[in-house]
C-alpha cells in the first residue's frame, strides 16, 4: 500500500507538474507562435536550443542549471539580488529546472498546430479589422486546439516522470523537492520493492491514460495537427 510519504510526494509531484506547466504553457506559446511564423536566419538556432533536452542526458543539463542558479551563478546572482535566495535544492528551483526539461513537449506541438493553420485564416481576420492580439485568441487559439490539448498532456506527464533533471536541481527533500521518481528510486535503495511496486505502478497507469488520451486527441483531429 502508498504509504503517507509515498502520498505526500504524489502531490507534490502533481503540483509541480502542473505549475510547470502553465509556465511552459505561458512561455511556450509564443516562442511557438514565433518560431512557426518567422522567417529570421535564427529561426534554426533556436528550434535547436528549444529541441536540447531532447538529446542531452538529463543529467547534464541538471548539472548546468545547478551551477546558473546557484549562488556564483548568473541566475543565482539575479535572483539573490532580487532577494529570493538561490534556486536549487527549492521547490522553485524545481519548477524552473522541470519547466525548461519539458519545454520541448510543449513548443513543438504548439508550433506544428500553429503552422498547420496557414495563412488564409489570418488574412480573412484582418480584412475584417481584427487587431492581430484579437486574431490570435478568436481564430488561432480554436484552430490550434488540438495542439493545445497535446501539449498540456505531453508536458505535463513529462514532468510527472523525470528524474534525473529533478534530483540533480532539487535533491532527494522530504515535502519540499522529493518527487515520485526519485521517491521510487529511494525505495529501490532501501530494498522496499514492495512500496516500489505501488508507486512503479500508478506511474504505469498514469502514463498508459495519457497516451490513451493522447492518441485519442489525435484521432478525433488528425489532420489538424501532427508532432513535429
Amino acid at each position: 500500500m502508498l504509504t503517507s510519504a509515498d502520498l505526500d510526494t504524489l502531490l507534490l509531484t502533481l503540483k509541480v507538474a502542473g505549475i510547470s506547466t502553465s509556465v511552459m504553457l505561458l512561455l511556450g506559446t509564443p516562442l511557438a507562435w514565433w518560431l512557426a511564423r518567422t522567417r529570421s536566419a535564427w529561426k534554426g538556432v533556436i528550434n535547436a536550443v528549444v529541441a536540447l533536452p531532447l538529446v542531452l542526458p538529463p543529467t547534464v543539463l541538471g548539472f548546468y542549471l545547478l551551477v546558473l542558479m546557484g549562488p556564483a551563478g548568473v541566475i543565482g546572482k539575479f535572483t539573490n539580488w532580487l532577494g529570493l535566495g538561490a534556486l536549487p535544492f527549492t521547490f522553485a528551483g524545481l519548477v524552473v529546472a522541470s519547466a525548461l526539461y519539458s519545454m520541448p513537449f510543449v513548443v513543438q506541438p504548439l508550433q506544428a498546430a500553429f503552422t498547420t493553420i496557414g495563412q488564409q485564416p489570418l488574412e480573412a481576420a484582418a480584412t475584417l479589422r481584427a487587431s492581430p492580439l484579437d486574431t490570435f485568441f478568436s481564430v488561432v487559439m480554436p484552430l490550434a486546439k488540438p495542439g493545445f490539448l497535446t501539449a498540456i498532456i505531453l508536458g505535463f506527464s513529462h514532468t510527472v516522470g523525470e528524474f534525473g533533471v529533478v534530483l540533480m536541481v532539487g535533491g532527494n527533500i522530504p515535502d519540499k523537492t522529493r518527487v515520485v521518481s526519485v521517491q521510487i528510486y529511494n525505495h529501490v535503495e532501501a530494498l522496499e520493492y514492495n512500496e516500489a511496486h505501488w508507486l512503479a505502478g500508478c506511474l504505469l497507469v498514469f502514463s498508459f491514460a495519457v497516451l490513451l488520451t493522447l492518441y485519442t486527441v489525435l484521432k478525433t483531429q488528425p489532420v489538424a495537427h501532427q508532432l513535429k
